[in-house]
Formats: structure tokens, C-alpha cells, sequence
């Protein structure tokens, strides 16, 4: 059986070395190749001084081999592990380096001042680095893109469009309302749920429960109704969209294999653009029928004269500033966006907690301080209570929901020495950064308060950990995903004291398209007295 093993792990190896060399004939890959070689040692930007340093070619760069990218993501399940893979490369080759994933060339960046650098070097419309499959698969559709996927002018006219209602402050604390209700919800669900088990306390898989408490909070505020998420018995089109969500959430490996793997390659291996094209399908669906309700109840309004107020779906389609496919991808791509980042952030942030009674007792204290047991926070609440916004800082500091993130270099650019090409993929490996020592000293430690200073937030930028991006391309849906998780968070510790149930072992992350637990995690929520 050993030799059985062997020899099979010697042909798996066999063919990723000649799907590597393969690789080298795909023209994407040969243009990449030839801007390497167009991108010579002894090229200089502008005139260059005696003893100034030369310039470095991408040729010089270390990095991993295309095959040892091919063995690390599909032999070894690299993709559910590229938090870790970012770690291992940053030791191993540096600050900067290159590599090849399928056809696709892609210089990663590890380092907070190269970061920096690279964001700030950004034009009016920033171009996030390949995605391909996404566009081809609206193409196939006859879809629109999205805030997500669109670029250039449409993306910089959707941007302005949108972030009248879901950006400036002013317009988001008005979701307060909308948003305690549904946290009034999950909090009757969690007693509930509570009730079932052995020791009236606990609850299994908080993430479950908070993945719901999201679509919920994000559906009232893009959608304006409510899906019955947190309801005993959930609506039948709910639990519908809750599987197409689902789907496209564990579609993570599939659209990286859709990305990776060659249009010549489809008819040999079929099933991940199958399922990547299944998943948006469902979507674009659901979507399209909440546009669709909400349309038919506006114009109704209209023909009986009636004001028609309401939120971003509203605005969108009394503006008619997008037409009507836009406004399905938007929808689409907002709330994708929307769901599971919040709810991984609240497991990350509850487990945080648990683990560490200490901050969680005064988190709790300055709480107290400012608001009455009963009383119902509110964003203009949020400001007195700085330690629950460390809280969430050094939750995503510690588990970034993006452990990277991407872009297109739109001009050459020298980063730490080397010619970057205008064209290049960059790899922002905000995962890395965020362990850096330097960055933030004792990294591995949950420490909310190194985010305060004289009682208030540090203002000073630090770009080893943007969770939500920076500058125009940062995440428009930043403010709204902080009221959902600040007026959580508070009303939580309100209502409970929470402790690690015994049934939770320590939890470490995975990636999974997003970091999200790898485990589940079980909780006990004590009521407070």
C-alpha cells in the first residue's frame, strides 16, 4: 500500500509538472513573461545620480516556483489555508516577491510602508487585481457588473450613487432603529436556543446564529423588509436565499479553480465553472425578486399618491440614476458582501471575549457607565463606548476578514527597489502585516487596548491592518457593517456575561473564500443581574 501511495503521489506530481509547464503557453502567461523580460536590471526611472542605486528587474525577485504553487494550492489544499501560506512566504522570500498562480502573475506585498505606498499611488478609480471569471460569467448572462466587479467610469458612477445612503454617517445612524430590532430578535432567539441545552446556558455554533442575525440586519437596511431569518419557522423563499448564499460562500475553492483553470480546460474538468455559474444564478435570483417586491410597492404608493419614503433600495429606484440591472447587481454584490464578514467578525469578537473575562469585564464597566441597563444604544451612543470599537479593531486585526486583497498597478512603480510594470497583479497580504511586530508589538495577543489613546481611538494611520481597505476603492459598506457589529456587540454584554462553553476546543482560522472559524464555536451566555 506504500508503494501504492508513492507511485500515486509521484504521477499527481508528474502531471502538476507538466500542467505547469503547460501554463507557460497560455498567452497570458507569455505576455507576463514578456514584460519580465522587457523589465531589465538596468532600467532607471528618470536621470539617474552617481551611486544611486539601480533599479531591480522583476527576474531578480525570489518567490516560489509555479510548481511549487501548483503542489501548495492543489495537492496540498493550500486554499483553505492562505493566511498561512502568506506567513510561510513572507519568511521565506521577504517583504516583496513573486509568483505564479495558473496563468495568472501576481508580486506580493507584506509589508505596511509598501502598502502604503502602493495605496496611496492609486489613481481616481483603482483597479482590483484579477477577476476575470466574475466578469465572463455576467458576460455569459448578459449581466451588469457590480460595485464589486465593475471598474473605470462605472464603477467611480455607482460609487457616487450609492454612498448618498450608506456612507455619510448622518444617513447610516438612521438604520439604527431598523437594526435594534433584529438584534432584539437575536437576542429572544439566543434564550431560546439557550433552553435546549443540558445546562440552559449555552449556545453551539455562534456563527450560525450570527450569519442569520447579518443577512437579517443587511436585508432590512439594502432591502428594506424583513426575510424571517431569526424566526422560529423561516419563510421558505428565506431559507431558499440563505442556500444560495451559502453556495456561493463555500463556492471559494470552486471560483479559485474557475480562476486558475484554462477555458480550454472546462469541458475536461466542468464542474467548478458549472457551480461558480449555479451559485451567482441563485444570486442574481433572489435578488431580482426583493428589487422587483419593492418596485411594484413603490409605484403602487405613486399611483395613489402617496409620498414614497424609504432607504437605499428606494433611492436606487426613484433616482433611476442605475437602471434596473444595475441596481440587481448591486443588490447582489452588496449583500454578498455583507453577510458573512459581519458574522465571522461577531464569532471572532464573542470568542475574543469569552476567552478574555478580564477586557470583557471592562468593556462591560464603560458600558455601564454610559448607558442604563435597559437603555437601547444608538450610533450617536457608539462614541462614549471606545472600548467596544478596540474590541472590533483588534478583531479584525487578528482575523482579517480579507487576509489580502488585490489590485492592478495603472503606472510603473518602483516598490522596495523593484520595476513593477504598469499591469501587474499585487497581492496585499494584510494577513501578514497584521502579525508584524513591528506594526504591533506582542501581535499574537488580543489587545483592544492598543487601539486607544487618552480615551479615544487612535486617529494615526497604520496600514498593517486595513480591514476595510483605504481610500476610494476602501469598503462603502464600512459604516453600515460597524453599526451592525458596535450595537450588537454593546447589547450583548447588556444582556449576558459570555463564557467559553466547555464543548468549544481552542478555535483556529481557515480560509474559506473569507477567514472564518475553523471550528465551531459554543458559547454560554449568563444573564446579567
Amino acid at each position: 500500500m506504500a508503494a501504492l501511495g508513492h507511485l500515486l503521489k509521484c504521477s499527481v506530481r508528474l502531471e502538476l509538472e507538466s500542467l505547469a509547464r503547460g501554463f507557460h503557453q497560455f498567452p497570458v502567461m507569455q505576455a507576463a513573461e514578456q514584460a519580465l523580460e522587457r523589465n531589465q536590471a538596468e532600467v532607471v526611472l528618470g536621470p539617474r545620480t552617481k551611486g544611486a542605486p539601480m533599479v531591480k528587474s522583476l527576474k531578480d525577485m525570489p518567490g516560489p516556483s509555479t510548481l511549487a504553487n501548483l503542489v501548495e494550492f492543489f495537492w496540498r489544499d493550500g486554499f483553505g489555508h492562505i493566511q498561512d501560506i502568506q506567513q510561510k512566504h513572507t519568511r521565506q522570500y521577504g517583504r516583496i516577491f513573486k509568483s505564479h498562480f495558473g496563468p495568472q502573475f501576481v508580486v506580493s506585498i507584506a509589508d505596511k510602508d509598501l502598502v502604503a505606498q502602493v495605496l496611496r499611488a492609486e489613481r481616481d478609480a483603482p483597479q482590483r487585481a484579477n477577476m476575470e471569471s466574475w466578469h465572463e460569467y455576467r458576460e455569459l448572462r448578459g449581466r451588469s457588473t457590480g460595485l464589486i466587479s465593475a471598474e473605470g467610469e462605472k464603477w467611480l458612477n455607482m460609487r457616487s450613487v450609492l454612498r448618498q445612503k450608506i456612507l455619510r454617517p448622518r444617513d447610516v445612524a438612521m438604520y439604527s432603529g431598523g437594526v435594534n430590532e433584529v438584534i432584539d430578535d437575536l437576542v429572544k432567539r439566543i434564550r431560546k436556543l439557550r433552553a435546549h441545552e443540558s445546562d440552559g446556558l449555552t449556545v453551539t455554533n455562534v456563527n450560525d446564529l450570527y450569519f442569520k442575525y447579518s443577512m437579517e440586519a443587511i436585508a432590512t437596511i439594502l432591502y428594506e423588509c424583513r426575510l424571517g431569518c431569526l424566526d422560529d419557522k423561516i419563510p421558505q423563499m428565506t431559507k431558499e436565499y440563505i442556500k444560495a448564499l451559502e453556495l456561493m460562500f463555500s463556492m471559494f475553492k470552486t471560483t479559485m479553480y474557475a480562476g486558475a483553470i484554462p477555458k480550454w480546460l472546462r469541458p475536461i474538468i466542468p464542474k467548478p465553472w458549472r457551480e461558480f455559474c449555479r451559485s451567482w444564478d441563485g444570486l442574481f435570483k433572489f435578488s431580482q425578486i426583493h428589487v422587483e417586491n419593492r418596485l411594484r410597492q413603490i409605484e403602487s404608493q405613486l399611483d395613489k399618491g402617496e409620498e414614497v419614503q424609504g432607504g437605499v433600495l428606494t433611492h436606487l429606484l426613484l433616482s433611476k440614476e442605475l437602471d434596473l440591472e444595475e441596481i440587481y447587481a448591486n443588490m447582489t454584490e452588496m449583500l454578498l458582501a455583507g453577510v458573512d464578514t459581519t458574522s465571522f467578525t461577531l464569532s471572532w469578537a464573542t470568542y475574543l471575549l469569552a476567552k478574555n473575562p478580564g477586557i470583557q469585564e471592562s468593556v462591560y464597566q464603560q458600558i455601564v457607565q454610559y448607558l442604563r441597563k435597559d437603555q437601547v444604544p444608538t450610533a450617536e451612543d457608539v462614541p462614549k463606548i471606545p472600548l467596544v470599537r478596540a474590541v472590533v479593531k483588534e478583531t479584525l486585526r487578528l482575523f482579517p476578514v480579507l487576509p489580502g486583497n488585490g489590485r492592478v498597478t495603472q503606472d510603473d512603480l518602483v516598490l522596495d527597489g523593484y520595476l513593477i510594470p504598469k499591469g501587474t497583479q499585487l497581492a496585499l497580504c494584510h494577513y501578514s502585516t497584521s502579525f508584524d511586530d513591528k506594526c504591533f508589538p506582542a501581535a499574537e495577543e488580543f489587545k483592544p487596548e492598543r487601539w486607544i489613546r487618552s480615551g479615544n481611538l487612535e486617529r494615526k494611520e497604520n496600514f498593517g491592518s486595513i480591514p476595510f481597505g483605504y481610500g476610494i476603492r476602501s469598503c462603502i459598506g464600512r459604516r453600515i457593517a460597524e453599526l451592525e457589529l458596535h450595537l450588537l456587540l454593546i447589547q450583548l454584554l447588556q444582556n449576558f456575561e459570555i463564557k467559553v462553553s466547555p464543548k468549544t476546543t481552542n478555535v483556529l482560522p481557515k480560509t474559506h473564500g473569507l477567514l472564518c472559524p475553523g471550528g465551531k464555536i459554543n458559547v454560554r451566555f449568563v444573564d446579567r443581574h
